[in-house]
């Protein structure tokens, strides 16, 4: 077995948008309708989109990789890239994805420490998250690791408003 977490860039737009694509809809199609879905994944992972995503110098997208395979990936945004004024102390994961047929073999809390690696380098206080009210498991899974809900916001799934948890977790 072989894992392995590489930083994305601008080569790896198309491959970027197939898994962004795959495990988007695997987390939410079972509970959004398909023209919802379909709305989101074409706003927000269209290659022009994602082209200037990973080009943002406060944006970076990292894949880790189970047996030479793309089975994750991870997304951060510091400074104004974050999606709530946060501030320059802290670090957004804006995205944090998984292959179901890769889950439940620590993918997720390898990216998630590779995000808290990255924000104790820059030396920022705080690391934090939005997470769909509804997805308990990932609401659960950061609460394991020293997450604690702060704020909530809206998200758009379509033109369908959610509410996304922000959850934060203060380094020291």
């Amino acid at each position: 077995m072989t894992i392995k977490i590489t930083k994305c860039n601008l080569e790896h737009s198309s491959e970027l948008q197939e898994i962004s694509v795959e495990t988007f809809n695997e987390t939410f199609k079972d509970n959004n309708s398909h023209e919802q879905i379909n709305a989101y994944l074409e706003k927000a992972f269209n290659l022009k989109q994602l082209e200037e995503e990973l080009t943002n110098r406060s944006s970076q997208f990292f894949f880790v990789y189970f047996n030479h395979e793309v089975a994750g990936y991870l997304k951060i945004n510091t400074a104004d890239a974050q999606s709530e004024a946060m501030g320059d102390d802290s670090l957004e994961i804006e995205r944090i994805y998984i292959k179901k047929k890769f889950q439940k073999h620590g993918l997720g809390k390898l990216l998630l420490n590779k995000a808290i690696d990255i924000t104790m380098k820059q030396k920022k206080k705080k690391i934090w998250l939005g997470v769909w009210e509804e997805n308990e498991n990932a609401i659960a899974f950061y609460h394991r690791k020293g997450f604690i809900q702060t704020n909530a916001h809206s998200f758009y799934m379509g033109d369908e408003e959610q509410v996304d948890l922000i959850m934060t977790k203060t380094l020291h």
